[in-house]
Order: C-alpha cells, then structure tokens, then sequence
C-alpha cells in the first residue's frame, strides 16, 4: 500500500498559483481545512471499525484489504488529476483507505499484541512533533529541503515497486520484511522520509492559504496530508511488527 502513497506530488505550488488565478466566491482558509481534515479521519476511523469487527468475526477481509487498497489508489489518481472533484471523492478515499487499513490494523493486532495502539500514539505523536517543528521554524520547507524528501520519497516508491514485482517471481528482499537489524534500519530511514513529507504538506497547506485557493483545496489539501498519514502509520506499523518478531 505504502508503494503507492509514499509519494505524495499531490500538493505543489504551481497548483495553488494555477488555481488562484481562477474566480472563485471563496476561498481556502485554514480552518476550514481542519475541519475537512478531522472529518476525513473520522471517515477512515469509521471505516476501520468495521473492517476490524469482520475481521474479529472471521469474516474473509482480503476483499476489503484489495478492495480498500485498489479503490483508493484510483480514487487518488482522479483526485490528483482532478482537484475540483475533492470534496466528493476525498471522502470516498478515506473510507476506502479505512477498510483496508482496520484489517491490517486487525491482522498485526492478532500477531502483536498492542501493536496497533503503539501504531497510532507514535503517528499522532510524531504530527504534533513535525507540526512544532514546523511551526517554529526550526525545519524549514526550503526548495533545497523539498527536493532532497521529493526525492528520497521517489526513491523509496520505485524500490518498493521493484519488490512487487520481485514478488510475482517468488524473490523476495529479506530485510523488506524481516526483523533484522538491516531491515529494522530500513524501516527507520522509510518512517523519518514518511514524517518530513508532513513538513511539505504543512508548507503548501499554508501556501494555499496565504495565496487564496478556491474553497475546494480544503478538501484537497487534507487528502494529501492523509495520504502522507496513511502512510506514515503502516510504516510505522511494520516497523513495529519487524522489533516486535525478533
């Protein structure tokens, strides 16, 4: 799942300058973006719940882990290309991502007990850090600092596509999965690339404010921080999973 939300192109400058320029009655305000923000999670909390109570039933949930995974993977490429269409599908993309990610919560859960809530508390706590940092100016999102994470993000998707593909072959990359301490190490560096992307989508979030994006980026731009928490959390998840098995 990781390998396709691990970059997030979807928040960009030339995106808020292109639409700016546009007439809208309203437009962007932090605030309301918030609020679009903690709705999206309560989407993808309620979603979770379910899939985590068919899982506890035994119920068969590879349904709703593909379906979860497949559908919010096209969900994110329309909104990408898309923009305007957010405010309806944004909401789709978070219940679908929420599927899938209660049966995975559900099935580490299973294996580790606990795991899930050290899962989210290290998520939730990792935001408020990154958001500090931002705020006070201590990690800025200069053009420097965007490219190397752009770039180290970029890195880490077409490695986890390699993998894929390996995968169909029977190849498999050992410390990808297993926890020694290369593999552990991996995790770490993935999990610190997942959280400095949360410095640019803070950045171009402000940036939409300050510039006057229509009202919709609201939407938009709190899809794209939940596709970076997304991902964050099952990173930091299989890190777990990876101490936790040794």
């Amino acid at each position: 799942m990781a390998l396709f939300e691990s970059n997030n192109p979807v928040l960009k400058e030339k995106t808020f300058e292109q639409a700016s320029r546009l007439e809208y009655s309203e437009s962007m305000t932090l605030g309301g973006t918030i609020g679009k923000m903690a709705f999206l999670l309560a989407m993808v909390l309620a979603a979770a719940v379910y899939s985590w109570g068919a899982f506890s039933k035994g119920e068969n949930i590879m349904p709703l882990v593909l379906g979860g995974v497949i559908g919010g993977l096209v969900l994110a490429i329309i909104i990408i290309v898309k923009k305007e269409w957010s405010p309806y599908l944004a909401p789709a993309y978070a219940l679908a991502k929420g599927l899938a990610l209660g049966a995975i919560s559900a099935m580490y859960s299973s294996l580790y007990d606990g795991i899930v809530l050290q899962a989210v508390g290290l998520t939730i706590a990792t935001f408020i850090s990154m958001l500090v940092l931002y705020r006070a100016r201590i990690i800025r999102a200069t053009e420097r600092f965007k490219a190397i994470v752009v770039t180290a993000t970029m890195g880490i998707g077409v490695f986890y596509l390699i993998a894929f593909v390996l995968g169909f072959f029977n190849i498999n990359i050992p410390f990808l999965h297993e926890g020694s301490l290369l593999g552990i190490g991996f995790s770490l560096v993935v999990v610190a690339v997942a959280a400095l992307n949360l410095i640019l989508d803070f950045d171009l979030i402000e940036n939409g404010v300050a510039q006057g994006a229509p009202k919709y980026f609201e939407w938009f731009g709190s899809f794209a921080l939940l596709v970076t928490l997304v991902w964050l959390y099952l990173e930091i998840l299989r890190l777990l999973s990876k101490i936790n098995s040794r």
